[in-house]
């Protein structure tokens, strides 16, 4: 995770020297912004990170800055810094996609924890939907036929059953599935079933 970063926004200049001390010496590369706004500026380009960000500052507010993100496609985890008196529009926030909030005085380690579990959960995320894209490429190249057989067995519907609903034998269904575990490289009919549903084949 060498190029990813850990985005800290907060308008008080001790707060985020002392943020990124704190991630420093955490090992989590990370880059600090006195403005929401400065830091919209970037964000539009980033695909990976983690966003802290206090949820009071001049300009916006935390609540504001996460829909100024997702309205320029900026779907990075944003775990939000909020004071006792700011639990409302906290709690407010998480309803709009902020993935968590630490009160202040926050303990470090709370505060990194969290950060590290949002990036593993990205990495995860991001996997997943890398995956997604490789079975989607490998069920593209069906034919119609096929595609139809992978219906019936996705449900866990017998050869004879698929066959007598398309019109077609046994056999012929037979042949259809041996041709989409060549053109998938799956090994088996379970390995089958579940390139299919990951790639939201319906």
């Amino acid at each position: 995770m060498t190029d990813v970063l850990v985005h800290v926004i907060d308008d008080d200049d001790a707060v985020r020297s002392s943020l990124g001390f704190r991630l420093d010496i955490a090992d989590l590369p990370n880059r600090t912004y006195a403005s929401p706004l400065e830091f919209l500026e970037v964000a539009g380009g980033l695909h990976q990170g983690v966003i802290v960000s206090d949820v009071r500052m001049p300009e916006m507010n935390g609540l504001e800055l996460v829909r100024r993100l997702r309205e320029r496609g900026c779907e990075l985890p944003v775990i939000i810094i909020t004071g006792h008196g700011d639990m409302t529009l906290a709690v407010e926030a998480l309803r709009a996609g902020v993935r968590d909030f630490v009160e202040k005085p926050f303990d470090d380690e709370a505060l990194i924890a969290s950060i590290r579990a949002a990036l593993e959960s990205q990495a995860a995320n991001d996997e997943l939907s890398a995956e997604r894209k490789r079975f989607e490429a490998m069920l593209s190249g069906l034919s119609g036929r096929e595609r139809d057989v992978l219906r019936g067995v996705i449900e866990g519907k017998l050869n004879k059953t698929i066959g007598y609903e398309l019109g077609i034998s046994p056999r012929t269904v037979e042949v259809y599935r041996a041709k989409m575990m060549s053109k998938t490289g799956a090994k088996g009919l379970s390995e089958l079933v579940r390139i299919a549903l990951i790639a939201g084949f319906a």
